[in-house]
């Protein structure tokens, strides 16, 4: 028998006892009310253009902000209210780190704020006499402040006139007319011919006009007729000259040498495709630098290619910082109207050599979890071409979180894992391929990367393995928001080595197991494709998309003309007399992440995730490799259940020695994961969340050592294989909720979930087996999970 446990029904009574007073109406004095916010409204006998926006300006108009709540609630008055008249002590620290002043109606001026709102309407072309009103409601203790605006039809735009001079500046402005923000029939908007100034003087920043600035254009706007407005865009006549000409580079000087303390002046530089160059050939050939480089003497200054040299030298990884001074140039007079510029780059050199080493907690979606530690050694510029060797070396001691309880009679194998492992990376920055690869418009510096490394897994009291991996692929950007990741050559062979007899009557047993670890050498090649918005930090919304293929086996089959017969009866090739795993593989990852105030530093969110992995083994292959597999549970995954508790489909094992040694058959070749979560900041550090999520793994063939039954108790058939009329029926669901401490460099997270549907049947559960199986909806039956970061 199971009961609710005494110290959580006593954790539970003393929250609703602290919830109760955090109201915090009874901090307010007897002739004040607590303001509660305010809501606007726009009234027009017209249609409104973008209401929603305009709503939404108005609404940034309004202040003060009222106390932060939560369901009704506001703990920070709370805290404020205990160190209220104190200079010191524990109520005081809680107030000045967690405490907040009550927002009074007497502190709201609303003449101000009204003020501010007809200012924002006439921005937005409602120059017709437009009226805002309030309106103060009170209730008990609080009250709230609403504002009324009463508009008429918004002026629009009849006519633009762009700059009619004959001069240089005037012809280059018109020349960008045809990408302009502004268009006749729109509402006239203030902020649209402020963004419309900032777009002339990028087009004009890459035609080379290097000292121009928006502020040098002024609007005249005409608004004598009806509801319409002429717009009429100038130069001012008094800026300065330099303004008013586009510049050509002469001389650009590259320095790999600078420092705060820049001694280099006593360094000749010597002339290297038209670039004076500061040498360190000990560090740098000088086809490293010039070839992320993009500000070529003798051509037109282009801003474009001043942050594309900035960001190409950055991202070598060979320097701490890179500026460009750019200056006239004094000894060439102009010419035809241009100037001309000199550009000095200066670089400043990381270490070219570091060592490197650090104690983590590692976590793996696994479930084993322990201290590991690693070391690095980075040369970051091997070979003279800003290449980056990095050799690391790791081991680790990890056990299983939250394992079976093990018997005489059942014992729980592979608890703990040791592993050792050396692996090394040779960063090439730019394509090396038969034809050239430039990507002579993208920020970001292409790589080639050469991989091999070695790694020793020891499941104490169960098995060794040894893996070696060899791989060679490209990785590039063609935007910030894109990353694509091809490597044409993957190879990995995993040796299985000192097995122990109860591993192997596990393999006797498990004939699926015994194939994915008997194929384990895998010729694969695979390309990647991310796009990620997240790097827009004050986006309202974010998205976050990865796509993988992996193909293994198929090279391999075609060449070739070695077989032999496994125990089964059947056929396999070989390849240098070692049989080698075929199949396909696409991962497929999308995120989403809402925030649901307008502000850009809040972090109450709802952040959603769909998982979807299909492998298909075929050829040379019944089953996916081990390393392959999917696993499905854990606190980064369906946190109601534990690493490897669900699946294949409707499997569930029977007999203590499966139930304790499931961690081995509850791995699938397909997968298919949802989760969301709303995520509420509560405190400095401290956020709270909702969450629920739904999954599980399937076979691509079925597999009789894994049978699986109806709700009648009778075996079904399926044996854990993928059917598509009946997955979603097959989903294990789980909700919860979770705290997490965000200090950025670190998140400490603690979730506790509970099961709301298992895929399994429960009926005719065999003697002792019941408390194997969660009760859906049981808070007892919960899962508590403890992570270091965010599940995605």
């Amino acid at each position: 028998m199971r009961t609710t446990h005494p110290v959580l029904r006593a954790a539970a009574l003393a929250g609703l006892l602290l919830l109760a007073g955090c109201s915090g109406t009874r901090f307010i004095p007897d002739n004040d009310k607590l303001y509660t916010g305010s809501a606007v409204k726009v009234t027009s006998p017209y249609p409104i253009a973008n209401e929603a926006a305009l709503n939404t300006e108005l609404e940034s108009m309004i202040t003060p902000k009222p106390n932060a709540s939560i369901l009704g609630l506001r703990p920070k008055l709370y805290f404020w209210h205990m160190g209220a008249g104190k200079t010191k002590g524990l109520g005081k620290w809680l107030a000045d780190k967690y405490g907040e002043a009550p927002v009074l109606l007497s502190q709201v001026d609303t003449q101000k704020v009204k003020n501010l709102m007809l200012n924002r309407l006439y921005n937005n072309g409602f120059f017709a006499n437009p009226v805002v009103q309030s309106k103060v409601t009170a209730k008990g203790r609080t009250a709230t402040v609403d504002y009324t605006a009463r508009v008429q039809k918004a002026y629009t735009i009849k006519e633009i006139h762009f700059p009619d001079r004959d001069t240089l500046i005037d012809r280059d402005i018109r020349k960008t007319q045809a990408g302009s923000l502004l268009k006749v029939g729109d509402p006239y908007n203030l902020n649209r011919l402020i963004d419309e100034r900032t777009r002339i003087d990028n087009e004009l920043k890459q035609t080379g006009y290097y000292y121009f600035a928006p502020d040098y254009l002024i609007y005249e706007v005409d608004s004598t007729e009806h509801n319409t407005v002429d717009v009429y865009l100038r130069v001012k006549g008094s800026i300065p000259k330099r303004a008013a000409k586009p510049y050509v580079l002469n001389r650009v000087t590259l320095n790999t040498r600078f420092g705060l303390t820049d001694t280099t002046e006593s360094i000749k530089p010597i002339i290297y495709q038209k670039f004076r160059y500061v040498p360190d050939e000990e560090v740098f050939k000088a086809k490293a630098i010039t070839r992320a480089t993009f500000l070529h003497p003798d051509s037109l200054y282009r801003r474009h290619r001043q942050d594309q040299t900035l960001s190409r030298l950055m991202s070598l990884g060979t320097f701490k910082f890179v500026d460009i001074q750019f200056r006239p140039a004094r000894q060439k007079p102009d010419s035809a109207g241009y100037g001309f510029l000199n550009a000095q780059v200066r670089m400043t050199q990381l270490k070219r050599k570091s060592i490197r080493a650090e104690v983590q907690l590692v976590q793996k979606t696994n479930g084993f979890t322990g201290p590991g530690f690693t070391a690095q050694f980075r040369n970051r510029s091997a070979l003279r071409g800003a290449e980056q060797l990095i050799l690391n070396f790791v081991g680790t001691f990890e056990t299983r979180s939250a394992p079976p309880k093990a018997t005489p009679d059942a014992p729980v194998l592979g608890l703990s894992s040791v592993e050792a492992g050396v692996n090394g990376q040779l960063l090439v920055p730019r394509f090396i391929a038969p034809f050239d690869i430039r990507l002579r418009e993208s920020d970001f510096q292409p790589r080639t990367t050469f991989g091999a490394g070695y790694r020793y897994v020891e499941r104490r009291q169960f098995f060794q393995e040894d893996f070696f991996n060899l791989n060679y692929g490209y990785s590039w950007k063609t935007k910030i928001t894109n990353e694509h990741e091809f490597r044409p050559v993957d190879l990995q062979y995993i040796r299985l080595a000192n097995t122990e007899q109860a591993f192997r009557d596990l393999l006797v047993q498990r004939p699926f197991l015994r194939l994915s670890f008997d194929q384990q050498f895998i010729p694969a090649s695979s390309y990647r494709y991310t796009y990620n918005t997240q790097v827009y930090e004050k986006r309202r919304e974010q998205v976050y998309f990865s796509g993988g293929l992996e193909l293994a086996g198929n090279l391999a089959s075609a060449v070739s003309r070695q077989s032999s017969t496994t125990a089964d009866g059947r056929t396999q090739k070989e390849i240098f007399g070692q049989a080698f795993s075929q199949y396909s593989k696409v991962d497929l990852e999308f995120r989403n992440y809402y925030r649901i105030t307008q502000n850009p530093t809040s972090g109450n969110k709802i952040a959603t995730r769909v998982l979807l992995g299909l492998g298909t083994p075929y050829g040379n292959s019944r089953v996916l490799p081990y390393l392959k597999q999917y696993g499905i549970g854990g606190p980064n995954s369906v946190r109601a259940f534990g690493a490897r508790y669900v699946g294949p489909g409707t499997y569930r094992p029977t007999g203590a020695n499966q139930i304790n040694n499931r961690f081995y058959d509850q791995v699938g070749d397909i997968r298919f994961e949802v989760n969301a979560e709303y995520r509420q900041d509560l405190f400095p550090y401290v956020k709270g969340a909702l969450f629920v999520d739904a999954g599980n793994i399937w076979l691509a063939n079925p597999d009789p050592s894994r049978t699986t039954f109806d709700s009648s108790g009778n075996p079904d058939g399926k044996n854990g294989q993928f059917q598509l009329n009946s997955f979603f029926k097959e989903l294990a669901v789980g909700a919860g909720a979770g705290i997490r401490v965000d200090v950025q460099f670190l998140v400490i997270r603690l979730d506790y979930a509970v099961p709301m549907r298992v895929p399994y049947s429960t009926t005719n559960i065999p003697p002792g087996e019941e408390d194997t199986i969660p009760r859906v909806g049981s808070f007892v039956d919960g899962r508590l999970n403890l992570a270091i970061g965010y599940p995605f």
